[in-house]
């Protein structure tokens, strides 16, 4: 029997779940054990997931979960903790493109005996995610950056203050249509809005969003790899109000924009990183440095033109629309977890951990 143990998410208004209700009833006929960690920040509640007929535990407990039990959550674990780790564990590691702390991330595993299958490298047969929150990060990320456009007109030189997940979509979708259309009756144009990875599943729901709440359709600038092709930076940039990276960030490219490019006349003022490679050597954005959060949405770019650029890079961006985010992650999940009982022959399952191995194979070299 295959025993899925949910844990509690530890970053802060982090609201998703890898697994939700709904999907624990399907595995749990199909005759899986999960055990779920009680959470008061999750979207779902304790009682939902009890209802369906699973175990719930303490929150936090899962260090003394049984050996066999699949360690699952979706963001990183409780910071200040070096310990070495036996369990199994899935979730997304941000640890396999060099990011800063990958090794000492890699190495509490090795040396706890324990192992990690990376949720962002479960791949189908043709290299694409099985499971991604790209769709919402773009979704989320356009609707923030929308929202500070409109901030930076209605109240200009205030910061941009903290922002709470919604409720559901109708909000968040209506909430910044108001901002938009304030911010337009002060006289000023729709913002232009250049998405660059248009054609992925991020990059459509930045698209998405732009029309959802009245963004014309000339005003929406859809850029993939055809456009980015002759390499950067692309001065192009600089002529909307917002920029929108969605790329998969796979090998190192020319930067999309530099820092001396904003010092010169533009009307860009909000760029959204919803890729957010920030600690990347590779990051194509090399104008900030530092993630921000739901608490502290942006970041300022200092430059020599008073009009001011705020990044936003928020590294969990779809948790703004926790329930819709989660479900849809989780169905396309599905089926993948229905694997598990034959992990060893499953190939997604055995290619995700001949790459944890890989890099085990990589520490101190």
């Amino acid at each position: 029997m295959v025993h899925l143990w949910l844990r509690t998410e530890t970053k802060r208004k982090e609201h998703r779940a890898a697994i939700t209700p709904s999907k624990c009833q399907t595995l749990l006929e199909r005759g899986f054990k999960i055990t779920v960690e009680r959470s008061s920040q999750r979207i779902f509640d304790d009682e939902e997931y009890e209802r369906v007929g699973c175990t719930l535990a303490p929150s936090l407990s899962w260090k003394t979960a049984p050996l066999d039990a699949y360690i699952i959550g979706l963001k990183e674990l409780p910071e200040n903790d070096n310990s070495p780790l036996a369990h199994t564990h899935i979730f997304f590691a941000h640890c396999y493109k060099n990011q800063a702390g990958w090794q000492d991330i890699i190495r509490r595993f090795a040396k706890g005996g324990g192992t990690i299958l990376d949720l962002e490298f479960l791949n189908d047969e043709r290299g694409r995610r099985i499971a991604a929150f790209g769709f919402h990060a773009g979704f989320a990320g356009t609707a923030i950056g929308l929202d500070v456009w409109a901030n930076q007109h209605l109240h200009s030189g205030q910061e941009y203050p903290p922002i709470d997940p919604y409720p559901n979509e109708d909000a968040l979708v209506s909430h910044i249509k108001q901002r938009l259309d304030a911010a337009v009756a002060l006289g000023n144009s729709y913002p232009r809005v250049m998405v660059v990875g248009a054609l992925g599943r991020c990059g459509k729901g930045a698209i998405a969003i732009a029309q959802k709440v009245g963004i014309p359709e000339s005003n929406i600038i859809k850029w993939d790899m055809e456009e980015t092709k002759p390499g950067g930076p692309f001065p192009e940039i600089l002529e909307c109000d917002i920029f929108v990276n969605c790329i998969y960030l796979s090998q190192k490219i020319p930067p999309f924009i530099t820092k001396e490019m904003l010092d010169g006349e533009r009307k860009l003022s909000v760029i959204v990183d919803v890729s957010c490679d920030t600690t990347n050597p590779n990051n194509p954005i090399p104008i900030y440095n530092i993630n921000t959060t739901f608490d502290n949405p942006t970041v300022q770019v200092e430059t020599n033109n008073p009009k001011p650029v705020d990044v936003i890079s928020i590294d969990h961006l779809p948790t703004l629309l926790p329930r819709e985010s989660s479900e849809q992650f989780c169905g396309d999940l599905l089926p993948t977890l229905l694997q598990l009982p034959e992990r060893d022959t499953a190939r997604v399952w055995i290619e995700t951990e001949k790459l944890f191995k890989e890099k085990v194979a990589l520490l101190d070299q």
